[in-house]
């Protein structure tokens, strides 16, 4: 079945300091959650008002189901997908840190049936599908590849998301496929990343437009930091961003792209896409 094409819009949420890996080795639930002061909890009521009434998935961050359990229920009552970001943000490629994240998850996904996975930084192994699969996932969206592709892993899905490849078409969908300089050289050019949405918002949209007429459903990610602001989020990142001039783009201010695509395309969550495309 070709379900009908849509922007496969998901929400990474997860706290502003995750943008910087400074707080990777920042273990202490309290302090983690001071840190992230409210932010998590604070934007939830505005996004969602600003997706209203699209639906889409939201993968959130397990520690901030801990934090805020409102967070989790909110997403729900609004109809969206709720899908695992990981527990802890932090690169996950190695496969017993994936272990014990997934385990630290078990008991607020169980409890909401959680069955799509995120992998921080869309990073992920080959190693990990067995795990994703074991822990109840039915499908992950932890590569980069272009729109069209749902790659079976085992018994669960991949649905990538989406890049435009600019000369010839990839045939290697071995994972880790992440925003690598190996992708760029490759000639994938990954417009589903908020960073690329950063650079230059109005030729996605024209991307998009290009992909839905085509017949495809693009996969893309936003952030809640891109879309509310947290208190003095510049200052407070300015000396990552000095130090990795890359992080730039994913501090710039997206809600008008939202609004726009929002104004102009059909959005879908991301498990009804494969539940359409997998009907026998």
């Amino acid at each position: 079945m070709h379900p009908t094409p849509a922007i496969l819009l998901s929400i990474d949420y997860e706290p502003w300091f995750a943008l910087t890996r400074r707080y990777d080795t920042l273990y202490h639930p309290d302090q983690r959650r001071k840190l992230d002061g409210e932010f998590t909890l604070r934007a939830i009521d505005p996004i969602l008002e600003m997706l209203s009434p699209a639906k889409t998935t939201i993968y959130l961050v397990g520690e901030i189901a801990e934090w805020y359990p409102e967070i989790p229920q909110k997403i729900v009552a609004a109809g969206h997908e709720l899908g695992m970001h990981c527990q802890y943000h932090r690169p996950l490629i190695d496969a017993h840190e994936l272990e014990l994240d997934l385990a630290a998850s078990n008991k607020w996904r169980s409890q909401y049936n959680v069955l799509g996975y995120r992998a921080p930084m869309v990073g992920i192994s080959e190693a990990a599908y067995p795990m994703l699969e074991t822990a109840g996932f039915a499908y992950s969206s932890s590569i980069y590849a272009p729109s069209g592709h749902l790659l079976p892993k085992g018994n669960i899905h991949e649905l990538p998301v989406s890049t435009l490849p600019l000369f010839g078409h990839p045939k290697n969908f071995v994972a880790p496929r992440d925003f690598s300089v190996k992708l760029l050289t490759g000639g994938e050019v990954p417009f589903g990343s908020s960073f690329m949405i950063g650079l230059m918002p109005d030729a996605i949209l024209k991307i998009l437009e290009r992909e839905i007429r085509a017949g495809l459903s693009p996969v893309i990610i936003l952030h809640p930091y891109e879309l509310i602001r947290p208190d003095s989020f510049l200052r407070r990142i300015g000396r990552d961003v000095a130090s990795h001039p890359l992080l730039f783009p994913f501090t710039l201010n997206k809600s008008n792209f939202l609004k726009n695509l929002l104004k102009h395309f059909p959005v879908s969550p991301l498990y009804p896409y494969i539940q359409a495309a997998t009907a026998s």
